[in-house]
């Protein structure tokens, strides 16, 4: 885990809702910044959508709990039964990220026992926490999913490279390519979080149009491409090296992962625009080259009838891997000319 903007706006809205509490003289302010805690989240969407809920689930448990502190007083089994029911209703209405906020209302309002004054200023306390995060996570750098992705996109892409440039030459030490690839498999599965939450944002906020979808259809097929990446990294290691092969087929394998590897480097490159306005002509025949690839391994394995198709296997990754970059290329184009 790394510092960023949300563990400093988690201390800001925590303090400002410490200062709040102070100011409107509520004692035992800690509730209020337990909520601001509870309430920072990873979009603008979410923010807006976890308020809602919580304000919802929590007048709901407040109100339970007041009239359950009124007749059962604060007996730790009836506190304990009220947080049951919170919990089934919170399921029941498809809120569970708002249980535990919840049940923090209701265990500090059951303690006033039906005071109602009490209870107001305990309920006062979260919605002070609840507000205040949400309003420093709105106008307070507000979170950017669309920067974040791209930018794990290319962090991602830098470990697949070094991984995929060294498979074939078996450069790495085992341990190390074992440490690599887990986590690489762990930064592709933060991709997928990030691209469910910038799908989430573009389509439930309101003015999320055709350009919007246009650009998940591109940060989609990034994820994919890299995914096809680490399918190559996997039929290298479960088929190439038990594969008879020669000096020859490993540089022929070498070179062509490389053409592959600077194709998805200018892809990436050229969605970025950092690309001049001519492309290498290398470029233009990765695909006429993965072609060409693919036949002569196929070709390779009908002059050895009698040798598995463990070679086979693992050109088949490489040209998927290189057709899906290609189609890569071809989104970002009209990306380009789209925008």
């Amino acid at each position: 885990m790394t510092f960023g903007a949300r563990m400093l706006k988690t201390g800001i809205a925590v303090t400002v809702s410490l200062y709040i509490s102070s100011f409107l003289h509520i004692s035992s302010p800690v509730i209020a910044a337990v909520a601001a805690i509870f309430a920072m989240q990873p979009t603008i969407y979410r923010s807006w959508r976890h308020f809602l809920e919580q304000l919802q689930t929590n007048t709901l448990g407040a109100v339970l709990a007041l009239g359950a502190g009124m007749y059962l007083s604060k007996d730790p089994f009836a506190i304990g039964l009220m947080c049951v029911l919170v919990i089934m209703i919170c399921l029941k209405l498809k809120m569970e990220e708002t249980v535990g906020l919840t049940l923090v209302t209701v265990i500090a309002v059951m303690e006033a026992s039906g005071q109602w004054q009490f209870a107001l200023n305990r309920f006062l306390q979260i919605l002070i926490g609840i507000g205040t995060a949400s309003l420093i996570n709105i106008f307070f750098i507000p979170p950017n999913p669309r920067e974040q992705f791209v930018a794990q996109i290319e962090s991602v892409f830098a470990k697949l490279s070094l991984l995929l440039r060294t498979a074939v030459s078996d450069e790495l030490k085992e341990s190390v390519f074992r440490d690599e690839k887990r986590k690489l498999e762990d930064a592709l599965g933060g991709i997928e979080a990030k691209f469910k939450l910038l799908e989430e944002e573009y389509k439930k906020l309101k003015g999320a149009k055709f350009s919007k979808i246009r650009d998940l259809v591109v940060y989609q097929q990034m994820h994919a491409t890299l995914r096809k990446g680490l399918d190559v990294l996997e039929a290298v290691e479960q088929h190439y090296f038990q594969a008879d092969r020669s000096e020859e087929i490993d540089k022929a394998f070498d070179r062509h992962l490389e053409k592959l590897i600077k194709f998805h480097e200018h892809v990436l490159l050229k969605f970025d625009e950092k690309l001049k306005e001519t492309e290498p002509p290398e470029i233009e025949r990765v695909e006429a080259d993965s072609n060409r690839f693919m036949r002569e391994m196929m070709a390779e394995n009908r002059e050895r009838p009698d040798e598995d198709l463990r070679l086979a296997i693992v050109a088949a990754s490489l040209f998927d891997y290189g057709y899906q970059i290609g189609r890569l290329d071809k989104l970002v184009e009209q990306y380009h000319r789209g925008s």
